[in-house]
């Protein structure tokens, strides 16, 4: 699994995704486990980054607990401990909590960091451990179609707030042998008040997934995959959908 999320990356997350819906993910969320299990009130989220989805989803009233295995992020996540929402540090390939869980969520493409399928078996083992059977298991991931119709370019974004402002550069390399796409990140944070200039780099890894390989490897793992979907439009997924949603029920 990619060693990601560093100290510079993860002080910088939240600006960095400041423009992100975490709002409207966390209803579309929230809109799917009502659905598929009506009466589900305790959540699981492998890979729960700064808490932002988990904050929200407890706002929501769900029970949730996070496990995430950057302690940058981790620290970040901490102000939003209170009943009903905790968080703790682990590797979702063989972490196991204790509590009783009757959804599973790894949100934001997490299942992606996941390059081999040995990792992505592991997580899937872990989600199922903490589920009894009818367990409900809801992930994204990048989608292999569109990735392979609709190549990875280098992008440029700047964004900023009060005190800062932040360029990142992203530059993609393809390895179709393994269906990943290895990320360069370049990072230029620039304080406004000093004008001080600080560069960070991060390598993203990241495996793009196709539906009848979910099958499978959610199959060996115990569950079957019951629903699929373009990442909070509902669409089918297609060869423009960059982020599909799976939905697995324990067997």
């Amino acid at each position: 699994m990619s060693e990601v999320f560093d100290t510079e990356y993860a002080q910088m997350y939240d600006l960095l995704y400041q423009d992100k819906d975490y709002p409207g993910e966390a209803a579309y969320i929230s809109k799917l486990i009502r659905k598929h299990a009506p009466e589900a009130g305790s959540l699981l989220e492998l890979g729960s980054g700064t808490g932002k989805h988990a904050d929200l989803l407890v706002k929501d009233g769900f029970r949730l607990h996070g496990v995430e295995l950057s302690e940058e992020m981790l620290s970040l996540a901490h102000p939003y401990r209170r009943d009903g929402l905790s968080f703790s540090q682990g590797d979702i390939r063989d972490v196991r909590v204790e509590g009783d869980f009757e959804v599973v969520l790894s949100l934001f493409h997490v299942v992606s960091y996941l390059p081999e399928n040995e990792d992505i078996l592991q997580a899937f083992a872990t989600a199922r451990h903490h589920l009894q059977k009818g367990g409900l298991f809801i992930f994204d991931t990048w989608y292999g179609p569109a990735v392979l119709t609709d190549r990875p370019a280098v992008r440029v974004k700047r964004i900023e707030n009060d005190t800062s402002e932040l360029t990142r550069i992203a530059e993609p390399t393809m390895h179709a042998e393994k269906n990943l796409v290895q990320v360069d990140y370049s990072l230029y944070l620039k304080d406004k008040a000093s004008e001080v200039i600080k560069p960070f780099s991060e390598e993203h890894r990241m495996r793009y997934m196709f539906t009848p390989e979910m099958h499978v490897l959610l199959d060996q793992s115990g569950f079957d995959l019951i629903h699929t979907e373009e990442w909070m439009s509902g669409r089918a997924l297609d060869y423009d959908t960059w982020g599909a949603c799976f939905v697995a029920r324990a067997k």
